[in-house]
């Protein structure tokens, strides 16, 4: 899904434009056996790609350079691990002759002091519309303001 940068070059509702007023949040998921948050701050930077889900792939296509993302452990861990940045937008996805998938420039920001878990989230019932409890599936998904700071309280533990 997601590999180190070479060179520089659904049902969700996707901030765009003039709605968003700012920054974007999003949440990445990655199989840790296949790409870790650790080997990601090794590289320095990545490209998303792999996605072959038009609701992940639109999603893609919604960011912009300056989003910040959480970086999600999926089927081992099951937490948010980390903060990523777009730094670069949707471009022909590397790793796919057709055109019709999309890839996205990632670099890392920080590590969570605390892992936020899958089981932290879904028992507060504020975060219950969260697109990772609805659309547990869906590599690639918007997370709203609220939920943002929500899951940063639980990393500061409060």
């Amino acid at each position: 899904m997601a590999k180190k940068q070479s060179g520089t070059a659904a049902t969700t509702s996707v901030p765009t434009g003039e709605d968003r007023g700012g920054a974007a949040y999003w949440l990445i998921k990655s199989e840790p056996f296949k790409y870790s948050w650790d080997q990601f701050v090794q590289d320095g930077s990545t490209f998303w790609d792999g996605v072959r889900n038009y609701a992940a792939r639109n999603n893609l296509r919604a960011m912009k350079v300056g989003d910040k993302a959480f970086f999600y452990h999926s089927n081992e861990g099951l937490e948010i691990v980390g903060v990523a940045e777009v730094i670069r937008e949707a471009y022909q996805d590397p790793t796919s002759e057709e055109e019709t998938w999309s890839a996205v420039d990632f670099k890392p920001v920080r590590k969570l002091q605390n892992p936020v878990s899958l089981k932290v989230i879904k028992a507060d019932p504020r975060l219950e519309q969260m697109a990772l409890l609805r659309l547990g599936r869906l590599s690639v998904q918007p997370v709203t303001p609220e939920e943002w700071e929500l899951v940063l309280q639980y990393e500061r533990g409060t």
